[in-house]
């Protein structure tokens, strides 16, 4: 029996797991491959699933959909709307949500694989499934590879994988050379002096302390950056207190940092390090403030020849004109891990979710980002068809072109 790829995506959405605590859904994917006959491993990197379809001598492709969801509460308004609640790391009862499209990541491979196993007189060579937990933290890929998914499974000829994004349904967005940016996740702690909130002058006040250092990180991309230079400083979190008549004796940051290549990421982090202990040192704080690295992500890179065939085989799949390039990304992605780890290129490209007339309604009112939600927020929701379709129809054009003919 087919899989229901619509009812399986509304599934998916209703139901959104965090970060390492998607078993759930990857329950939901084993049972799909067994369904499929395939054998795979589960737990892998701790909730990742890996399986592999053999089928004679060829190139191995590896096709990646990560699968986490997202600490945001639904406001879509959508009948399948995620309702859903877990615990964050820091043990906070939080909304989750698929504001990111892993939900539609799954269906579409699991379509892929379906199309695959039912076409194998018509290929050769082995496909790889890795069902990747964690991609919002940066670190589900690197927990695969530490649990050694590529020693346990065929090492690829290729990487191929990709994303959900707020382009007209339809539309596939590609580039060669850097598509996403590098990134670090970072958290800063600032010292004050606690007190009695009716006394600030026997205290150092963090919370003036964090205040003054958000403004001034604003000036690193507004005045010292090149304005030709792409770089990204978001404050993404501030914590301090819990009452107002309480001056803490500290106050949390945390930063989502983003650039195209390592040298830019050293100009930065050091501007940042910079600023965050000047600040503290203006504040007259008696403890050096601590920065540290939560998480880094490299650059997503596509390679050059593989992403020229692959863009000739989707103008040949799809017509002439699906393919767009959408310049560089500032977010960010682990995928690209795989492809480091195993010495080999990689192709990730983004598919469409919009529908097209009401992208294009926005495109002619100026109001795109009015009325066009993107990945994370909590209005995100891409159309069903024929978003599913093009997600598996992308896939198997891919893996096909990187396999051998039978």
């Amino acid at each position: 029996m087919a899989i229901d790829l619509e009812a399986l995506y509304i599934d998916l959405h209703r139901h959104p797991e965090l970060s390492f605590q998607e078993t759930r859904t990857a329950g939901i994917v084993t049972q799909k491959l067994a369904e499929l006959g395939l054998a795979f491993e589960e737990g892998v990197g701790r909730t990742g699933v890996a399986t592999s379809i053999p089928n004679g001598d060829g190139p191995v492709v590896w096709l990646r959909a990560d699968m986490d969801g997202l600490p945001v509460e639904e406001r879509t308004g959508l009948a399948y709307a995620s309702t859903a609640r877990g615990v964050d790391p820091a043990g906070q009862d939080v909304p989750v949500m698929h504001a990111c499209g892993h939900d539609m990541h799954v269906t579409a491979l699991l379509g892929a694989l379906e199309r695959l196993v039912a076409t194998k007189d018509e290929w050769s060579g082995t496909v790889v499934a890795v069902f990747q937990p964690a991609e919002e933290y940066g670190a589900g890929a690197q927990a695969m590879i530490a649990d050694g998914v590529l020693d346990r499974f065929p090492k690829p000829d290729i990487v191929l994988g990709q994303h959900l994004t707020p382009l007209p349904a339809g539309t596939i967005g590609v580039r060669s050379g850097t598509q996403m940016a590098a990134s670090d996740g970072i958290t800063v702690t600032l010292h004050g002096r606690g007190g009695h909130g009716s006394r600030p002058h026997a205290t150092i006040d963090p919370v003036v302390m964090a205040a003054a250092t958000v403004m001034r990180l604003q000036t690193i991309v507004s005045r010292e950056v090149d304005p030709r230079d792409v770089a990204v400083v978001t404050v993404g979190s501030i914590h301090a207190g819990l009452k107002n008549n309480i001056i803490p004796a500290e106050a949390k940051l945390e930063l989502s940092l983003r650039y195209p290549d390592e040298v830019a990421r050293a100009r930065v982090l050091e501007k940042v390090e910079r600023i965050v202990r000047a600040e503290a040192a203006a504040s007259g704080a008696e403890q050096h403030p601590e920065i540290v690295v939560d998480h880094s992500l490299p650059p997503t890179i596509n390679d050059i020849d593989a992403t020229a065939r692959l863009t000739t085989a989707f103008d040949a799949a799809f017509g002439a004109g699906t393919v767009v390039d959408p310049g560089m990304f500032t977010g960010s992605e682990d995928v690209s891990w795989f492809a480091r780890e195993a010495g080999v290129p990689l192709v990730y490209w983004f598919w469409g979710g919009v529908d097209p007339q009401k992208f294009a309604d926005a495109i002619a009112g100026g109001t795109i980002e009015r009325d066009i939600p993107t990945n994370h927020s909590p209005f995100f929701a891409p159309v069903l068809h024929p978003t599913i379709e093009r997600g598996v129809d992308t896939l198997v054009v891919a893996a096909r072109e990187f396999l051998a003919a039978s």
